[in-house]
């Protein structure tokens, strides 16, 4: 299993919501107003792709044979709007309790 962490314009909620039920992915955390600060580059700027712009975060597990499918659709509604600056960050977990 992987963890994602989404951070997105509220804009998109329903349709993300929509995509992880798709999915299957249905335990998540939603943060509204989250606040960050970065660039598809890495480098830091204010501007269509700085996180100020993004005011809510998810939070979810997702099987292996689910991410790809997960960031495909997320990079595609990315490229529909990019000045709304979604992102998607996956790692393992390692534990769980």
């Amino acid at each position: 299993m992987k963890s994602v962490l989404i951070t997105f314009d509220q804009a998109y909620y329903e349709r993300i919501i929509a995509l992880l039920d798709r999915l299957g992915c249905r335990g998540f955390t939603y943060l509204e107003k989250v606040q960050g600060r970065g660039s598809k580059t890495g480098d830091p700027h204010f501007g269509s792709h700085a996180w100020p712009s993004m005011c809510s975060a998810i939070l979810t597990v997702v099987d292996d044979n689910k991410v790809d499918p997960l960031l495909d659709t997320l990079h595609k509604m990315d490229l529909e709007t990019q000045q709304l600056g979604l992102r998607a960050f996956v790692w393992n977990i390692e534990r769980t309790i």
